[in-house]
């Protein structure tokens, strides 16, 4: 990513932060009235911790892991609990606001009574309390959901087209691996370990490896190299590799002995029998000079061929239904990770996470082996999906 896009991108984040730490220093610690001393703490305890916010933007991708990743725990722990703080204080305001509102709307031709200002100082008191502690206690949970580490989700998927030879064929995918500041060597030979330990027979990594340059993060993707299956290991690219150097990260995949699938496809075949699988860059890799092209990838497509895609957005459905693809495996949501951004994303993707089915186009969204960020998850789990393929015409399973 160009360094003035860094600094662009740092101040609009000292903005928009800067906006939220200042309300909840006004809701949670000017209103209540604190003692002068604990005021004073607190308030500069918030002003650090905004601080640390674009410093951690400008600085985690560039300095060494084994420095910033103390650092870059506590600041993406602190966003995280920001999140949370906001979710908890801002809409009950924002009701509290419309109530109030109304209620002048009917009042005002009468003489009102004055609020009893102990009273209301008392009831700011309760409301930071109940913030504060709730807060506290959803963070975390999180945070102990995100560092409990990753599950195996199994499903299996059967697929109009795929030649009889490859019922009971096995894809173990990983998404959003997320290598960085807080995920480092150990968690990708755990990974590794559990991927060779499904014997699969072919592993798809569907984006979002790292986030970091490969300087940086290259020992911590190094065990990648152990991943072992009868047909190999196949990439394809994220939004986040686009952010820390995408030709070299492609570069540093291939020498792992991982095949990059940029818009291509492969023939997987299996006695006289085959199926395509093919893989595309991210769905907004244009600004990069790196579209997405389906179209492009299966031209010429024998209309018998059965297509297994790997697009890193579960956007990228609406053109694989269009070209009658049977499955396309994505990740890029984490399934929401936590809350109140599991709800959010509802929003946004046509699939948060798991199986779905569009005309004959079925799609698996992987919920993220790893996690971006804040070490987080409230209501979601990390995962590594083994997922087998079936030749009948039957309904998925889980």
């Amino acid at each position: 990513m160009p360094f003035t896009r860094i600094i662009v991108g740092a101040l609009l984040m000292t903005i928009v932060l800067g906006a939220v730490h200042f309300y909840l220093w006004r809701r949670l610690i000017r209103d209540i009235q604190l003692p002068p001393r604990w005021h004073r703490i607190l308030s500069i305890g918030l002003a650090l911790a905004l601080l640390s916010q674009p410093l951690l933007f400008v600085f985690g991708r560039t300095l060494p892991r084994e420095v910033i990743s103390p650092f870059a725990f506590a600041g993406y722990v602190w966003l995280g609990m920001l999140s949370t703080y906001f979710s908890l204080t801002g809409p009950p305001d924002f009701v509290r606001s419309m109530f109030h509102r109304v209620a002048q709307l009917f009042k005002k031709n009468r003489v009102q009574d004055q609020p009893d200002p102990e009273k209301r100082q008392a009831l700011k008191r309760f409301f930071a309390g109940g913030v504060f502690a709730s807060g506290a206690a959803l963070g975390a949970t999180s945070v102990n959901n995100a560092l409990d580490g990753f599950r195996i989700k199994k499903i299996e998927i059967a697929l109009s087209k795929l030649p009889h030879a490859f019922d009971g064929f096995r894809i173990v995918q990983l998404s959003d691996i997320h290598v960085g500041p807080t995920l480092g060597k150990d968690f990708v030979s755990k990974i590794v370990e559990t991927a060779n330990s499904l014997e699969p027979d072919l592993i798809a990594i569907t984006g979002d490896l790292v986030d970091g340059t490969v300087e940086n993060l290259g020992r911590h993707t190094a065990p990648l190299v152990n991943l072992k299956s009868e047909f190999g290991s196949f990439f394809v690219t994220g939004n986040h590799e686009y952010y820390s150097g995408v030709e070299q990260w492609v570069e540093e995949v291939e020498r792992l002995g991982i095949t990059h699938l940029r818009n291509q496809r492969v023939t997987i075949r299996r006695n006289s029998e085959s199926f395509l699988l093919a893989g595309v860059t991210d769905f907004r890799a244009g600004r990069y000079g790196d579209a997405p092209d389906l179209a492009f990838t299966l031209r010429d497509r024998k209309p018998h061929e059965e297509v297994v895609l790997l697009a890193h957005q579960p956007r990228e459905i609406d053109n694989a239904k269009k070209l009658d693809v049977g499955l396309q495996l994505s990740g890029h949501t984490h399934g929401g990770q936590f809350w109140p951004w599991s709800w959010v994303i509802h929003l946004i993707e046509p699939v948060v996470s798991g199986w779905a089915q569009f005309a004959r186009t079925q799609i698996y969204v992987n919920s993220g082996t790893g996690y971006w960020g804040p070490p987080m998850r409230m209501g979601t789990e990390s995962e590594i999906t083994l997922i087998t393929l079936r030749s009948r015409p039957e309904k998925s399973t889980i």
